[in-house]
This record gives structure tokens, C-alpha cells and sequence, in this order.
């Protein structure tokens, strides 16, 4: 039986849509399928040397409110039903919240992105680049981690026209 492939394409550059690509691609990875992801415009931060960058963006998100990672749980039981009006007005409304996410990712245990995406580096995932994104953006090919290809849509449609599976994200 031939290899199963998926291939995703990943246009988020938010903390909380760094999850998605890399947790079904390192998962994909480890049932043994040939897995790329292409990351286009926004996507392209999840491939950044530093993924301090990384913020959650309340605004417009439906998700949104969390509970509170922390306190009696009573207080962690509350839903903060924030209007995007108050979020938005409110200095700081994004580093609060992604504080509070990067909290709750500890308090769970889930992995970081750092370790996932070097989970799906060392489970052979190929990373895409789209080089045309990474020009009109202003990016250097030395913003990025080590382990790249970088390529335009044919590059990546030459995997994604074979594949089992293919994810926009």
C-alpha cells in the first residue's frame, strides 16, 4: 500500500492557529503519512526564529472568552463575556489574553509550539515558504528557522494535487 499523504496550508500567524497545522501534522507523521505544510502570508510567523511574536487576538474570535487559567475554582469556572467593543478599547486587551492562554497551555500540559514545530522538523514534516509572501512582506530567509524550502503555489501543488488529505488552516 502506497504512503498516505496530507498536506496543509497555513495562513495564521495568531498563538492560538500555531496549534492546528502543527499538532495534525506531527500527528499525521507519526501514522506514518508524507505530511508538508505550506505557510502563506500570516502563516509565515510560525516559521520565525523568535515566536515571541506570537499574540492571541480576542477580537472577532467567537472562541473567546476563555475561563481563567488561575484562582479558586469558582473563579476559574466563570465565563468573561467581554464585548469586542470593550477589547478593543482596552490598552493591553491582547498581551492580557495572551498571557492567560500561554497560562492555560502550562496548566494543561499541552506542548509549546517551539516543541511542536521541532517535533514535526524531526519527524521529517517538509516546511513550504511561500517565497512570493516573503517579499511582499520585507521577510530575509535569515528571519526564518533552518530547514526551509521555499517556494511558490506550483511548488506546493505538486505535493497537494497527490495528496490523501489537504487542510487549509
Amino acid at each position: 500500500m502506497d504512503q498516505k499523504k496530507l498536506a496543509i496550508i497555513a495562513t495564521k500567524g495568531t498563538l492560538d492557529w500555531a496549534y492546528p497545522p502543527f499538532i495534525l501534522a506531527s500527528t499525521a507523521a507519526a501514522l506514518d503519512y508524507e505530511t508538508q505544510i505550506f505557510f502563506t502570508f500570516y502563516g509565515l510567523q510560525l516559521l520565525r526564529k523568535d515566536l515571541s511574536v506570537l499574540k492571541v487576538s480576542p477580537l472577532g474570535n467567537p472562541g473567546m472568552p476563555m475561563k481563567m487559567p488561575f484562582g479558586p475554582k469558582w473563579f476559574r469556572g466563570l465565563n468573561w463575556n467581554i464585548p469586542n467593543a470593550v477589547q478593543s478599547l482596552v490598552p493591553g486587551y491582547e498581551a492580557v489574553a495572551t498571557s492567560l492562554m500561554k497560562q492555560t497551555i502550562k496548566n494543561n500540559g499541552v506542548a509549546t509550539i517551539p516543541d511542536l514545530r521541532e517535533m514535526c522538523q524531526e519527524a521529517d514534516v517538509k516546511f513550504i515558504a511561500c517565497q512570493m509572501t516573503v517579499e511582499l512582506f520585507g521577510f530575509e530567509h535569515s528571519d526564518f528557522i533552518d530547514g526551509l524550502e521555499y517556494g511558490g503555489a506550483a511548488t506546493f501543488f505538486e505535493f497537494a494535487g497527490e495528496s490523501d488529505i489537504c487542510l487549509y488552516i
